[in-house]
């Protein structure tokens, strides 16, 4: 019952840092952005990454090691939403950490350099996506905790 009450928590922590993350990439993805926030976008970027994957795997300790068990979720269909839900958002992250990363080695030959508004408001749309999407996770998860929909 510990272990299945700390997992939880670790996962959800991570949730709350990974939002915490999206939310800050979204207000710096803005045309009065300076060189010193382009390079800080990197980290955030980087920490939103190691983030999900905390949540991947937290996830996945809570799918083996919590209480419901394996058979549990496998056999709902509201697990198997979560996850697709999860892999578009991860999908929907790529174009603008591609940016950010094109950005980042922008700004290391030209320290002055800030990206064309253009391609800020193409990557906060993507992060806004994201956004939107990432509030199907909660919907798939109490659906998914109270068995509705399982075998």
């Amino acid at each position: 019952m510990l272990t299945d009450a700390l997992l939880a928590f670790l996962h959800f922590l991570a949730i709350f840092v990974l939002i915490t993350l999206m939310a800050a990439e979204a207000v710096v993805l803005r045309p009065d952005i300076t060189p010193a926030t382009v390079r800080r976008l990197s980290l955030y970027d980087l920490f939103y990454f190691l983030s999900a994957m905390v949540v991947l795997a937290t996830g996945l300790l809570r799918l083996f090691y919590g209480a419901k068990g394996v058979d549990f979720y496998l056999h709902n269909p509201w697990f198997h939403a979560k996850i697709s839900v999860f892999v578009l958002i991860a999908l929907c992250s790529l174009p603008p950490t591609f940016a950010i990363s094109r950005w980042r080695k922008q700004a290391s030959k030209l320290p002055d350099y800030v990206p064309p508004p253009s391609e800020l408001k193409k990557a906060r749309r993507w992060v806004m996506i994201e956004a939107h999407l990432l509030i199907l996770l909660p919907l798939c998860a109490v659906m998914m905790a109270r068995g509705i929909g399982a075998r």
